[in-house]
């Protein structure tokens, strides 16, 4: 197994380096990838290269590129926690409610506490506190009489979702500035075309800190997929581990979607897949996840900047329509062993 998974890091790390090759060397400029490797070896190199290429490599398209990365395996690392949190394959934040929390949370403050916004972690805090919550009640919803089931789960994810929709809409309603409604747009449709280097040391530090806890936390996490009473026997307090799991999950969520926007699917879809390849293990589970997320975000920002072009969809739109219908047939999947309304 370690063979196997040490094959199958080596083969997404491969990946991602092609991947952000791509993602540099495509665009409206398009820049042959042999210059893209030439400008990025001697920026590394402390000479870095002027001109227009370089410029456009470095100062837009590569904050880009990382804070993908980070973003793409800060969700896929959530949506595998959340995933044996909740012992559900179905939960992912987006549906679960924390992506939309965090973007209700960032959305406030920005249209109404300019102030606390200006001191730069107001933004970040009201999208972590936004997440929680959205978790926190998601959670509470679903499980009643000690059980939780698909259904409710999902019908639960759904009923938060609809109601931190309404109030982000009324927040677009009640925005005084053009620049206002802009913000929210972002924040509801997901995008990395702000991304700047001044911005990226919060969402990197957030992913390293909480990826390097949660990994530290593969066996408790591997013991509740035994479920609750396995998970006791074994000397798990799995109400206090759950609640201190789902606080971090909804920090490291929160700060990426402060960053970002609401980007749905990517922690549904890939831990999905790492399952297939390395198995249920968390300890190598998590850093497939990790590599596969930010593959996977880094492929869908590219369809979105060259399907259209000059013209950029949303990131958020790509990954909502495959993860639309994967999720569709996970559902009908789960559906075949479990009544949908639980």
């Amino acid at each position: 197994m370690r063979l196997r998974t040490g094959a199958v890091l080596a083969v997404l790390t491969a990946a991602l380096a092609v991947s952000a090759i791509a993602d540099l060397a495509l665009g409206p400029v398009r820049i042959a990838p042999g210059r893209v490797v030439d400008i990025v070896i001697g920026g590394l190199s402390g000479d870095r290269p002027t001109g227009a290429f370089a410029s456009i490599v470095w100062d837009v398209r590569m904050p880009r590129i990382l804070l993908g990365a980070v973003v793409g395996a800060g969700l896929a690392v959530a949506g595998t926690v959340l995933q044996a949190l909740v012992r559900n394959q179905l939960a992912d934040p987006f549906l679960l409610g924390a992506s939309s929390g965090a973007s209700a949370g960032a959305v406030l403050v920005i249209v109404f506490g300019s102030a606390a916004a200006g001191f730069g972690m107001g933004v970040p805090l009201a999208a972590f506190a936004g997440s929680l919550a959205a978790l926190v009640a998601v959670y509470a919803m679903a499980r009643r009489g000690g059980t939780m089931t698909t259904g409710r789960l999902i019908l639960a994810g759904v009923a938060v979702q609809y109601i931190l929709s309404a109030l982000t809409s009324l927040v677009l309603v009640l925005a005084a500035h053009p620049d206002q409604i802009r913000s929210v747009l972002f924040w509801t449709l997901g995008g990395l075309g702000g991304a700047r280097w001044d911005e990226l040391a919060l969402p990197t530090v957030a992913l390293l800190v909480g990826g390097a806890l949660l990994l530290t936390l593969a066996r408790p996490l591997d013991l509740l997929l035994a479920g609750e009473e396995g998970a006791h026997t074994l000397g798990l307090d799995t109400g206090r581990f759950r609640a201190a799991v789902f606080v971090l999950t909804s920090l490291v969520i929160g700060v990426l979607v402060a960053c970002s926007g609401a980007i749905g699917f990517v922690g549904l879809m890939v831990p999905h897949a790492a399952r297939m390849a390395v198995g249920a293990g968390h300890r190598a589970l998590l850093p497939v996840a990790a590599l596969g997320g930010a593959v996977f975000l880094l492929l869908a920002d590219l369809i979105a900047r060259t399907a259209a072009a000059p013209e950029e969809i949303p990131v958020g739109v790509v990954t909502a329509l495959v993860g639309g219908p994967f999720f569709l047939w996970m559902l009908r999947r789960a559906g075949r062993t479990e009544g949908v309304t639980g």
